[in-house]
């Protein structure tokens, strides 16, 4: 058996080692697992000869010995807040917080701060001036320019200029980390790094001496003026769905933010050598008497297909962070992780999801790859299914029959968020629908319409309500035809930028008529780097600069969220108080 990275000094110790050449600092608990970015950069540092420790979830509260345990690293510190922003982590919609924490041993809050990304890149600049810093993960690449922060309700500098670190490394970082370590194991300094692809970094107000360089309005510009934030966000966001795209740069003061374009998206054997690395799939044993890690328990026996989603949701920031174009893995590496997956003693057989991002995207890419070079829209399939799109759903119906197939594997469920606006008459993918619904269901199939009004689901980029009373059809069909009785699950947003509370009483009604009584819902969370946080910062939809409705107070947001249980007794009269003062009327009589 392997060994897990280390995250005591014993443990450094016992691998023979005088010191550790790359410590890496995050708010996730350890799970050597390639589910989870820490583990990841650790295992890919190590495979190239270095010595990497992890520091878990330290205490920023006391005389700071967690940082200090394993000393000054002969290359740099890397800072991750965890899996997720930890402001989403800690607060809910309603800016209220949240009395458990998913990556911690027991589901415990409170063992990382607010804004950890900030806050432990200070401790360790002030323990440690002379090593470089670099931040990564979800929390460092969303904030890597100037952005609206929903927990103070203001507009943020780049996380760059309110932190001390050298250097920024966003989006999917194995490459990149590895060629900053090269670079400072050549003893070139972080100074060098900074010509690096996927990297962002201060300067002075010279900027970059790349040719392509955007210069976006300046913070204190957007600051002043609402639209100019719009604008920013409409270069960021086009820029950002290319392949080939050009430098941003953006003035704070006296500096500039400098955020170069990316790596070219992972090829197979790459995403391959990443998922193939010696993970021991489990929590580090320290954790074991403080009980299971849930979001390790949500994932344990499941496996990602690929990276990157072609979607374009304008709530969402998987594609601003692990890019547009999907990076898909092998078959036989995705083979060779459920063999490892059965040969788990505590295995019973379930394969709990085969998927990614979005389920149904492995192995779509486009024909000709020139064209997607050149590409700047912002969805693949969306407003309708781009032509260039190798959309075909029978590699993913192969593979289900493969996996499904192998010693071990009783049964095989597919978890993730299927996308129906991918199925086409001509792709199979109605035939990969089938599949799912017959083999592959618990018993309840989630999809995401995420709302029924037109105007709503355009500013979503959503397809048209239409699709989902299709797939509602198609999924009773195949039921009733296999004597099914599995559930279909729509998830649905309440307070997206553009709703009215008129279109919160026609969603209602949909669901009414459609005999769904909701249990499960999300009320809009405006979260760094997406198009809905911008429109709800701004009030203006940046792709045509034009003034939104915002549910702005949290009255107006609970009114919406509130519509979703017409069917409880104890709802109806706030319900009906509502819909008056918004001259909604004529809704009360048919919820009701």
């Amino acid at each position: 058996m392997g060994h897990f990275l280390p995250i005591t000094l014993d443990e450094v110790k016992r691998l023979g080692w005088s010191e550790v050449d790359v410590v890496l600092v995050t708010g996730d608990a350890y799970i050597d697992h390639p589910s989870f970015g820490t583990a990841v950069i650790g295992r890919t540092l190590e495979a190239a000869g270095y010595r990497v420790a992890i520091i878990p979830q330290p205490n920023w509260r006391d005389d700071l010995r967690d940082f200090r345990k394993f000393g000054s690293p002969r290359l740099f510190f890397g800072v991750n807040s965890g899996a997720m922003d930890s402001m989403v982590n800690h607060y809910t919609a309603a800016r209220r917080l949240r009395s458990d924490d998913a990556y911690t041993p027991g589901g415990q809050a409170g063992f990382r701060p607010d804004r950890a990304t900030y806050v432990y890149t200070r401790i360790l600049k002030q323990l440690y001036p002379h090593v470089p810093v670099v931040i990564a993960g979800i929390e460092a690449s969303m904030r890597r320019l100037a952005h609206y922060d929903y927990w103070d309700d203001r507009l943020f500098p780049s996380i760059l200029i309110d932190t001390p670190a050298d250097l920024l490394n966003y989006g999917m970082g194995e490459r990149t980390t590895l060629k900053i370590a090269r670079l400072l194991e050549q003893g070139k300094g972080i100074e060098a790094c900074r010509m690096l692809p996927q990297v962002a970094y201060v300067t002075g107000v010279k900027g970059s001496e790349r040719p392509d360089v955007i210069e976006l309005h300046s913070f204190e510009e957007c600051q002043k003026s609402k639209r100019a934030e719009a604008e920013n966000y409409q270069v960021i966001e086009r820029e950002s769905n290319k392949i080939d795209c050009a430098t941003l740069v953006q003035r704070h003061g006296d500096r500039m933010v400098v955020v170069n374009p990316p790596e070219p998206p992972m090829t197979t054997d790459e995403i391959d050598a990443s998922f193939d690395l010696p993970y021991l799939r489990l929590p580090h044993p320290k954790y074991r008497k403080r009980g299971p890690i849930p979001a390790f328990e949500m994932i344990r026996w499941s496996v990602n297909t690929h990276r990157g989603c072609f979607g374009g949701c304008s709530f969402c920031t998987i594609s601003a962070h692990q890019g547009k174009q999907i990076a898909s893995r092998s078959e036989a590496s995705i083979l060779r992780e459920v063999d490892l997956i059965t040969q788990d003693p505590d295995f019973r057989g379930t394969l709990t999801d085969l998927g990614g991002p979005s389920a149904n995207m492995w192995r779509m890419r486009g024909r000709n790859p020139d064209l997607c070079r050149r590409c700047a829209r912002y969805s693949c399939s969306m407003p309708s299914l781009c032509p260039n799109l190798d959309s075909d759903h029978r590699p993913m119906i192969d593979l289900l029959r493969r996996v499904s197939a192998l010693p071990g594997v009783k049964h095989l469920y597919v978890g993730s968020g299927i996308r129906c606006d991918l199925f086409h008459p001509n792709n199979h993918g109605w035939d990969y629908f089938r599949q799912v619904v017959l083999h592959h269901t618990s018993g309840r199939l989630k999809v995401a319409p995420e709302h029924s009004s037109p105007h709503v689901l355009n500013l979503m980029r959503k397809p048209s309500f239409d699709l989902f009373r299709e797939t509602k059809r198609r999924f009773g069909e195949i039921c009733r035809d296999a004597g099914l009785r599995y559930q279909l699950i729509p998830y649905f947003i309440s307070s997206h930028p553009g709703c009215r509370l008129e279109d919160m009483a026609r969603l209602a009604l949909d669901l009414k008529q459609m005999g769904y009584r909701l249990e499960q819902i999300q009320d809009f969370t405006p979260t760094p780097m997406t198009l809905a946080t911008e429109m709800y910062y701004t009030g203006i939809d940046p792709t045509t600069m034009q003034p939104l409705h915002v549910a702005r107070t949290p009255r107006d947001k609970a009114d919406q969220r509130r519509l979703f249980f017409f069917y409880r007794p104890d709802q109806r009269r706030d319900i009906i108080r509502s819909l008056r003062a918004a001259g909604c009327e004529r809704y009360i009589s048919k919820l009701f």
